[in-house]
C-alpha cells in the first residue's frame, strides 16, 4: 500500500517555471512502473493522496518514487526519486515519513542479478616459473531491466582491477533478454611470474587490493551503452584451487550517487510492506484446525480466532486472514453471530448498537469488502462513473462555496445524484451476496432478541453495517473496491452518494444530524414513500423474505486496461505485429477494442476460455506477456508491468475456472516456421508440452490461499508473544485466585470469561507457534547465502 504527497519541489531543466509544475508520481519495483497518479497542476506542494494496493509477484530489490514534472512538447522530465531497499521497507511499514528526494542518475538506476564461478590457481609456464592466475565464468543473469519498454541487448565487460592494473575483456552480445545466459571463462594473470631456479620474485602484486569487476551493459548500437548494473568481488576471498560459485546482485555505479540533494524538495509516504514466507501445508494444519473450531467453543471468547483479535485489537490488519481463511470454509457466519451475541450482551442501549471499532463489526467490514466487490460494482459503479468525469459543482457547505458558485444550482445537482444513488441501492437487494444475506439476517436476529421492545433496531443493526459501513465507504474510497482507478479529484464528487447512505440509514431509525445546511435533504428522506423503501430493502437483505431477480445476471466489468495485442489476422507469423488495444473482462466475455469506449474488435464468450497462462518470453522477446485459449488460436497479450500480467491472469482464471473442456497442458511457446517453440512438436494442433497451473475452485471474490493466511497469523501471533503471556498469567492467577482481580488494570485488556478454557487454549497456540517457528528455522538454515533466492550484495564502487 502507498499514499503521498510533496512539498518544496525544486525547478527541472526545461521550459517550465518553479510556479506552473505540474507533477506527477509513479512507483517502480526496481525500474518497472507499475503505477502513477494523476497529475496535479502548478503547486509545488502537491497532495497526490492516492492509495495503491498490489500483490508483487516477481523477485525485487528496491520499491522506488518517482516525481515527474509533466511536458507537453517533450519528454516528462524527473525531479528526484525516492528508492528503498527491499531489506528496509519493515523499518518503513506502517508509519508516515518524509523522505528528501535524490537526482535521477542513470548509473543509479540498476536491477537483476549475476551468476559467476571464480577459481584461483597456480600454474606452471613452460619454462618453468609459476604463478597465479584467476578464471572468471559468466554464467548468466536474472531480472536485467526493460530498456524503452522492451528486452534489452546485454553485454558483460569483466576486469581485474587494482592499484596498478585494469585489464577488461568483453562478452559478446544477447540479443532481446533480459535473462541472458553468456557461459563464458575469461583468464586473469594475478601474480607476476618468477623463476623456480632463481627463486627471484618480480614485483609481487599485493592478491588484498586486487577485485573482480563485473559490469554489465545495454548495447546501443548507434548511441553510448547503457549501464545496466556492477559487481565487485575481492580476489581475497578465493581459496587457492577452490571453486566459489555464487549469485551477486547488481549494484549501482559510485554506491548510487548517495549525495543529499536538498533542493529537490521531500515526498511524504505511507508505507504498509508485509513479506512472510510460507512453509508447506502440513505445517499449518494444527493452527488452521484450532481457528476453525472457534465457532463452536463455549464462551466464545475461549476461541483461538476471538483470542487472536483479542490480543492484537490496535492492529486493524489481523482481522483479515482472519476473517478470510473463515471464509474459505465456510466458518465466517458462526463465528461472527456468536462474537456479534457477546458485543450485544454488554450493550445498554440500542441506539449504541454496533457502533465500536469492535472485533464484530471489524470482521463484518473485512467481509463485505471480500464477498461485495462485485455488487458494489453492479450497484454503483455507473452513478460513480458519472458523478467522477461531470463537471457538475455540488458543494452546498457554505463555509466551503467559492466566489461565483449558485448555490441553488449547486443543490440541484446534489439532489439529482443523490436521488441516482438512492434508487440504485434500494433496488439492488437480489443482486446482495448470498453470505451478505446471511449475516445480516443473523444480526437482525440477535438485535432482536437483545432489545426486543423497540422497533427500529431491527434495522438499525443492519443499515449501520450495510449504509454506513459498506456504501459510504466505498464512494468516498472507490479506487480501494476497484470501482475508480484514482481518487475523485474533489470532495464535491462522493458528498452526493455519501450522505445518501448516511440519509438511508437516518431513515432507518430516526436519527438526528448536525449539519444544518443538509437540513433539507435529510428532511426529504422522511417522506413515508422513502422510508418505506429502505425499510423493505433492509428486509429482503436480511430476512427470509424472497427476493424478486431479474433472471438475467447483470455484466460486471471484472478489469480493463490497455495492452499490446498480437496481430490475429491471416498474416504470416513472423510478419504479425503487436498493437495496442484496450482489453475489458466482463463475468460474460473478454473483448479487446481500439480505444477506451469504442466498439469491441472482437469478443470471446468467458465460457469458451480454456486455459489462461503465462507464455514464455522467448517466444516474443517480450516480458510480461499472457495467453488466453480459447476455441479458435490463442490470444496473445503482453501487459504493461509484472503487477498488470499478474491481476490479468488471476482474474482471468478464475473467471473461466469451471468451464467445460478446461485443458490439462499448453503450449508456454509460440507456434512459429511450422513448429511449437517449446516442444518442436510439428503440428499446430499438438496436445501441450507442459501442465496448465491448477486454478482453486473458490468463488471469484473468494481466491484464499489458505496457507498463506496461516503464516500471516502466525506472524502477527509471534510479533505479539508478550500479549499472550500476559493472558496466560491472567488466566493462570484468575483460576486459582477467584476473588476480585489484583491487578485489574492489567487483566481489563483481555476478555475472560472462563479462565480455565482460555488458558488451554492459549497452551495449544503456545506450542503451535513454537513449532512452526522451528520449521521456518530449519528453512533458514537450509537457505544458502550466495544462491539464488539469496543473492550476495557485492561491493560497489
Amino acid at each position: 500500500k502507498h499514499q503521498s504527497e510533496a512539498k518544496n519541489l525544486g525547478s527541472v531543466s526545461g521550459p517550465n517555471r518553479q510556479r506552473d509544475l505540474c507533477t506527477f508520481c509513479t512507483i517502480s519495483l526496481d525500474q518497472e512502473e507499475v503505477f502513477r497518479t494523476k497529475v496535479f497542476d502548478k503547486s509545488v506542494c502537491p497532495f497526490y493522496g492516492e492509495d495503491f494496493y498490489f500483490e508483487i509477484p516477481r523477485p525485487f530489490q528496491c520499491l522506488s518514487f518517482y516525481v515527474y514534472a509533466k511536458s507537453v512538447f517533450q519528454r516528462d522530465l524527473p525531479v528526484g526519486k525516492v528508492s528503498i531497499r527491499k531489506d528496509d521497507l519493515c523499518k518503513y511499514s506502517g508509519k508516515e515519513h518524509w523522505f528528501g528526494l535524490q537526482t535521477v542518475d542513470p548509473n543509479s538506476e540498476v536491477q537483476g542479478k549475476v551468476h559467476l564461478e571464480m577459481r584461483l590457481s597456480e600454474v606452471i609456464t613452460e619454462n618453468g616459473s609459476t604463478g597465479q592466475h584467476i578464471s572468471v565464468r559468466i554464467i548468466e543473469c536474472k531480472e536485467l531491466p526493460l530498456i524503452s519498454g522492451q528486452n534489452c541487448d546485454p553485454y558483460a565487460t569483466v576486469s581485474l582491477v587494482g592499484p596498478a592494473r585494469s585489464d577488461q575483456k568483453k562478452t559478446k552480445v544477447k540479443k532481446k533478454t533480459s535473462n541472458p545466459h553468456f557461459e563464458e571463462t575469461f583468464f586473469f594473470e594475478v601474480t607476476r611470474s618468477y623463476s623456480r631456479r632463481t627463486q627471484f620474485n618480480v614485483e609481487e602484486e599485493d592478491i588484498e587490493k586486487l577485485e573482480i569487476k563485473v559490469d554489465l551493459w545495454n548495447n546501443e548500437n548507434l548511441a553510448q551503452d547503457v549501464f545496466l548494473g556492477e559487481t565487485r568481488v575481492p580476489v581475497k576471498i578465493l581459496q587457492s584451487d577452490h571453486i566459489h560459485k555464487a549469485w551477486y546482485l547488481l549494484q549501482p555505479k559510485g554506491n548510487g550517487n548517495k549525495s543529499k540533494s536538498d533542493d529537490l524538495g521531500s515526498l511524504r509516504l505511507k508505507l504498509t510492506y508485509i513479506e512472510d514466507t510460507v512453509l508447506p501445508s502440513a505445517c499449518y494444519t494444527p493452527l488452521c484446525t484450532l481457528l476453525l473450531k472457534s465457532p463452536d467453543v463455549k464462551p466464545i471468547s475461549a476461541s483461538a480466532a476471538h483470542i487472536l483479535g483479542d490480543i492484537c485489537r490496535e492492529r486493524y490488519e489481523v482481522v483479515l486472514p482472519m476473517v478470510r481463511l473463515l471464509l474459505h470454509n465456510n466458518r465466517f457466519v458462526p463465528f461472527v453471530s456468536a462474537v456479534a451475541a457477546l458485543e450485544l450482551d454488554n450493550t445498554q442501549e440500542a441506539n449504541t448498537i454496533f457502533r465500536g471499532n469492535s472485533l464484530a463489526t471489524r470482521c463484518i467490514d473485512d467481509m463485505m469488502k471480500i464477498v461485495g466487490k462485485n455488487y458494489l460494482s453492479v450497484t454503483l459503479k455507473p452513478v460513480i462513473d458519472e458523478i467522477c468525469e461531470s463537471n457538475k459543482t455540488c458543494e452546498i457547505d457554505p463555509i466551503k462555496l467559492k466566489e461565483g458558485d449558485n448555490v441553488e444550482v449547486n443543490k440541484e445537482n446534489l439532489q439529482g445524484y443523490v436521488q441516482k444513488v438512492f434508487s440504485s441501492i434500494t433496488q439492488s437487494s437480489s443482486n446482495c451476496p448470498p453470505l451478505m444475506c446471511d449475516v445480516f439476517r443473523s444480526l437482525r436476529h440477535l438485535a432482536c432478541k437483545r432489545f426486543p421492545g423497540d422497533p427500529h433496531v431491527q434495522y438499525s443493526a443492519v443499515s449501520s453495517f450495510v449504509f454506513l459501513r459498506f456504501f459510504a465507504v466505498a464512494v468516498l474510497s472507490p479506487h480501494s473496491f476497484q470501482l475508480r482507478s484514482h481518487h475523485p479529484v474533489s470532495t464535491r464528487h462522493p458528498l452526493s452518494a455519501l450522505m445518501t447512505s448516511e440519509c438511508m440509514h437516518w431513515s432507518s431509525q430516526s436519527s438526528s444530524f448536525k449539519e444544518t445546511y443538509m437540513y433539507d435533504f435529510f428532511k426529504s428522506f422522511q417522506e413515508e414513500k422513502c422510508i418505506e423503501k429502505v425499510k423493505k430493502f433492509l428486509d429482503e437483505i436480511s430476512s427470509n423474505v424472497s427476493k424478486e431477480s431479474s433472471g438475467l445476471e447483470d455484466a460486471v466489468v471484472l478489469k480493463e486496461g490497455e495492452v499490446q495485442k498480437r496481430a490475429q489476422g491471416r498474416k504470416p507469423p513472423g510478419m504479425k505485429t503487436f498493437k495496442k488495444r484496450w482489453l475489458r473482462l466482463t463475468n460474460r466475455e473478454l473483448s479487446y477494442h481500439k480505444h477506451k469506449g469504442k466498439d469491441a474488435d472482437r469478443t470471446i464468450n468467458v465460457k469458451n476460455i480454456r486455459a489462461v497462462e503465462k507464455v514464455d518470453e522467448s517466444a516474443f522477446n517480450r516480458k510480461n506477456m499472457f495467453q488466453v485459449v480459447h476455441s479458435e488460436k490463442p490470444l496473445y497479450v503482453q501487459a504493461g508491468n509484472c503487477v498488470e500480467a499478474s491481476e490479468w491472469l488471476e482474474v482471468l482464471s478464475q473467471v473461466s475456472r469451471c468451464n467445460e473442456g478446461r485443458l490439462a497442458t499448453f503450449h508456454p511457446s509460440n507456434y512459429t516456421s511450422g513448429a511449437w517453440q517449446c516442444c518442436q512438436s510439428l503440428s499446430s494442433n499438438a496436445p501441450g508440452c507442459k501442465p496448465c497451473t491448477t486454478t482453486m475452485l473458490a468463488n471469484l471474490q473468494l481466491d484464499i490461499d489458505c496457507d498463506r493466511e496461516a503464516e500471516r497469523i502466525f506472524s502477527l501471533l509471534s510479533a505479539n508473544d508478550t500479549k499472550l503471556q500476559s493472558m496466560e498469567d491472567a488466566c493462570a492467577s484468575l483460576a486459582v485466585y477467584q476473588g476480585p482481580q489484583r491487578e485489574p488494570e492489567e487483566y481489563s485488556k483481555f476478555t475472560i470469561q472462563e479462565p480455565k478454557e482460555t488458558f488451554h487454549t492459549l497452551k495449544q497456540l503456545r506450542n503451535i507457534m513454537e513449532e512452526l517457528q522451528r520449521q521456518h528455522n530449519i528453512r533458514n538454515d537450509v537457505r544458502q547465502y550466495g544462491s539464488l533466492d539469496n543473492p550476495i550484495v557485492g561491493k560497489t564502487s
